[in-house]
């Protein structure tokens, strides 16, 4: 499933604002905190640009997202942004150790610090202001769009609020005389920093060892698919994550005398409506079973029952010298409780005894180890008006 094109365009519009609001703030803090020699100032003027690693988050997963599987990728290029999430959340928490470091050494070391002046506290003002703005247009923007991503993105514009604040507390206690707060909101930056960084790499960690959705999510879904008429259980419901997608494997429980097609439309049915209750659901692999088998492991590991042609072939061994044998016009069989029932189709015209000949063939057939029993279905022909 693609990312509608409006919200792509409208993803991307927010997040490029972002990128440019976020390179300048962070610029001009840099700037600005290395001529007052203001520590914390550097320092949130860094966590300006690690913002920029989410935002290049926020466009890689849009850019991929109208992007589908392809030859080499089946399932999509989800891991790559995984990969990248985990690479820049290390380079993150690397960068904020250095920002704590160097601060609490120099808070230990009782380096002067100088008033950082008017023009430090006005940037800071008027970044905190900026991001509160960036926080509202980028929240009511993922709500219009229903993009659980983009809401991400706008609450860490609003913890960027929070940790601006804390910036402008210690430049107005520098410039009153109470220096060590520049250091000590340095240091609580850089914290805020890793704490980014390792948020990216905890998500990325997760996906890459196929995390599951919550419980609660999960038993959400089974009742969606218990609801549809037809279903008579699921098991073995399996999901997984990727780049904010989810995968989702299950079993549908229909019941064993159903055809085939039917079964699999059924199937179609629980598919569909688990895709429109759950949009991030991208990717859903059905299996329909005859019964519960729930708990039994995986039946290709043991050994099976045998296919039509061997059983026909034992059949035919041991009833093919009984009257009823040349007037069965077709066997159905039924694989239930490991063994197999088999259903003889007779044409509606066929004079035959039914209970009769299924006690004389049910006893030539009791020495077959897969067999379980028979029964009679006469065949409805179409007739001429």
């Amino acid at each position: 499933m693609s990312t509608p094109p409006e919200h792509h365009q409208a993803t991307r519009r927010v997040t490029y604002l972002s990128i440019w609001v976020n390179c300048l703030l962070g610029i001009a803090k840099v700037i600005t905190g290395t001529i007052v020699g203001s520590a914390a100032l550097v320092a949130d003027g860094v966590h300006s640009f690690s913002d920029l690693v989410t935002d290049s988050f926020v466009l890689t997963a849009a850019h991929y997202g109208r992007q589908g599987p392809d030859q080499d990728h089946h399932y999509g290029h989800g891991r790559i942004e995984t990969l990248a999430t985990l690479f820049l959340g290390s380079v993150l928490i690397f960068v904020a150790g250095g920002i704590a470091w160097s601060s609490l050494n120099r808070l230990l070391a009782g380096a002067d610090i100088p008033p950082p002046g008017i023009w430090a506290m006005l940037l800071t003002a008027f970044a905190l202001l900026a991001k509160e703005w960036l926080y509202h247009v980028t929240r009511r923007i993922a709500r219009r769009i229903n993009s659980k991503l983009l809401e991400a993105n706008a609450w860490h514009h609003r913890s960027d609020v929070l940790s601006t604040g804390v910036v402008m507390i210690a430049l107005v206690g520098s410039q009153f005389g109470v220096a060590w707060l520049d250091t000590a909101a340095a240091i609580l930056v850089g914290l805020l920093v890793g704490k980014v960084g390792w948020e990216l790499l905890w998500d990325a960690g997760r996906e890459l060892v196929d995390t599951a959705l919550p419980e609660a999510e999960q038993q959400r879904m089974r009742e969606v698919a218990c609801d549809i008429p037809g279903v008579e259980g699921v098991h073995d419901l399996r999901t997984r994550q990727s780049a904010g997608r989810t995968m989702l494997d299950l079993h549908v429980v229909v019941s064993p005398r159903i055809s085939v097609s039917e079964g699999h439309e059924i199937g179609n049915e629980v598919s569909r409506r688990l895709r429109n209750a759950f949009p991030a659901l991208t990717d859903l692999t059905f299996h329909v079973d005859p019964e519960d088998d729930a708990g039994e492991g995986d039946p290709s590991r043991f050994p099976g029952l045998p296919l039509r042609p061997d059983i026909e072939s034992d059949l035919a061994e041991r009833w093919s010298r009984h009257e009823v044998w040349p007037q069965i016009h077709e066997l159905e069989l039924h694989y239930l409780d490991g063994r197999v029932t088999v259903v003889a189709c007779l044409e509606e015209s066929a004079e035959v005894d039914c209970e009769q000949a299924r006690r004389e063939l049910d006893a030539a057939a009791r020495d077959l180890s897969w067999y379980s029993h028979l029964e009679f279905r006469r065949l409805l022909t179409a007739k001429a008006s």
